[in-house]
C-alpha cells in the first residue's frame, strides 16, 4: 500500500466574522492558493473538489485557511469529505472526473437510442 494515499476531497471553506454578506473575495483567495498547489481542483457552487496525495491535499486546505485568515477573516469553518481507495489505481487528476463519467455512462444506457 502506498505511504501517501491518493485522496479525492470535497471541501467547503466558510469565512466567519468578515462583516460582509458575500464571501467571494475570500473564496477567490483560496482558489489562488489551489492554483499554485499544482493539484487538480474544480470549484463548484458550494465548495471545491480537490485531489492528489493525501498530504498535499491536506496542506492545500491548510494553506487556504492561512491565506483567508491573512485577508482578515477572524474565523473559518471548513467541511471536508475525503475518499480513498486501494483496490485499483487512480490516475492522478482523474479521481473525480472518473466518478462523474461512470454515472453519466450508466444514465446514458437508460436513454432510448436515437433513430
Amino acid at each position: 500500500m502506498p505511504s501517501d494515499l491518493y485522496a479525492v476531497a470535497d471541501f467547503c471553506l466558510i469565512p466567519i466574522g468578515t462583516g460582509e454578506s458575500s464571501v467571494a473575495e475570500y473564496i477567490a483567495e483560496c482558489q489562488r492558493v489551489l492554483e499554485k498547489s499544482g493539484l487538480t481542483f474544480k470549484m463548484h457552487g458550494y465548495g471545491t473538489n480537490l485531489e492528489g496525495p493525501w498530504s498535499e491535499v491536506s496542506q492545500a486546505i491548510h494553506d487556504c485557511h492561512s491565506a483567508v485568515h491573512a485577508k482578515g477573516t477572524p474565523r473559518i469553518a471548513t467541511d471536508i469529505r475525503i475518499g480513498t481507495r486501494v483496490d485499483r489505481d487512480t490516475p492522478a487528476g482523474d479521481g473525480n472526473d472518473h466518478k462523474v463519467k461512470r454515472v453519466e455512462e450508466i444514465l446514458a444506457r437508460d436513454r432510448p437510442a436515437a433513430s
